[in-house]
């Protein structure tokens, strides 16, 4: 047998990083060019940039120099996530695409955990794991309620949606292959819940690597009840407009299981008030069935996606 045949296939990795005026994006890449990867991996990082102007091209091109691995740069001038996100998928040309956000850091083992699972799962997506870290500002309750840190939700031993923040895509599967995020969520967030949710009902696995973590600062502008509800009562409402195509009947009986689930939530709430962190966990997720029964009645949803500040831009996710 030849040397030749004897060599491992490449294994070509694309990861996807869509950014908006985010300096953190810096300490992003700077982790990527950590990763601990096998010599027949060949990683790409695709940068794709939401703003109107191309604002962090001089970024990506002034630390292009320090990373191992190639990065291309896409200017995406629309303010509109899901244009970055299909953008990141167009330009793929691997095996595999990954996604990160641009406000969060990858730890070393980040990449290998997510291929290995894939390859043992045979899923067509795999999750993991992002850990928020909270500043000194914080209130007490949120801490250690940890509200911002992000896991899949398991229904009756499998997952059913997944998020942009940390996952990996198998871009061969018949699943993947040719799916896009819509453009109509690209302004309201949810554009990612609606991918995955689509991909599992089209027949798609999703697993889930749980050694896989990546991190993320908690800013103060998101460090708030106000934002955390605001973020709850979206999500309800892209589940809800997502139920509503199930038909009338399925949508009433829904409107009605949420609106039950609701009053249930603000009752504990209620009965909760001297634990400020259980509190507000029955309260938030309370919210989050409302904002389901909006979407079901076709509330217009929450816009999240497309102002000037950072906490609108790309690395808001789901």
């Amino acid at each position: 047998m030849t040397a030749s045949r004897n060599k491992p296939a490449e294994l070509r990795i694309d990861i996807g990083v869509c950014t908006f005026r985010r300096p953190e994006l810096a300490d992003a890449l700077r982790s990527l060019a950590a990763l601990e990867v096998r010599p027949d991996w060949r990683v790409r990082i695709i940068v794709a940039d939401n703003d109107v102007t191309p604002s962090a091209r001089e970024l990506v091109a002034r630390l292009e120099p320090e990373m191992p691995f190639p990065v291309h740069y896409v200017h995406c001038p629309e303010a509109n996530i899901s244009i970055a996100r299909n953008a990141c998928l167009d330009a793929g040309a691997g095996d595999m695409l990954a996604f990160i956000d641009d406000d969060e850091t990858a730890s070393p083992q980040w990449l290998a955990e997510l291929v290995a699972m894939a390859a043992t799962s045979g899923a067509d997506a795999v999750l993991g794991p992002v850990e928020a870290r909270y500043l000194a500002g914080a209130p007490r309750w949120m801490r250690e309620g940890d509200f911002h840190s992000t896991l899949p939700v398991w229904v009756r031993g499998e997952i059913r949606t997944g998020y942009t923040c940390n996952v990996l895509l198998r871009r061969s599967s018949p699943r993947v292959a040719g799916r896009r995020f819509s453009l109509a969520r690209g302004r309201s967030g949810g554009e990612d819940t609606e991918y995955f949710t689509r991909l599992h009902a089209a027949g798609g696995r999703i697993a889930y690597a749980p050694e896989a973590w990546v991190r993320e600062i908690v800013p103060p502008g998101r460090a708030r009840l106000s934002w955390l509800a605001r973020r709850r009562f979206r999500a309800g409402q892209t589940h809800g407009h997502l139920l509503a195509g199930q038909g009338p009947a399925a949508a009433a009986r829904n409107m009605a299981l949420a609106g039950a689930k609701a009053g249930y939530c603000f009752l504990a709430a209620a009965l909760s008030a001297f634990s400020a962190a259980r509190r507000n966990r029955y309260a938030l997720r309370g919210i989050m069935h409302v904002g389901v029964v909006g979407g079901l009645a076709g509330v217009r949803e929450l816009q999240q996606y497309g102002g000037t500040a950072p906490e609108q831009g790309a690395g808001i996710g789901t």
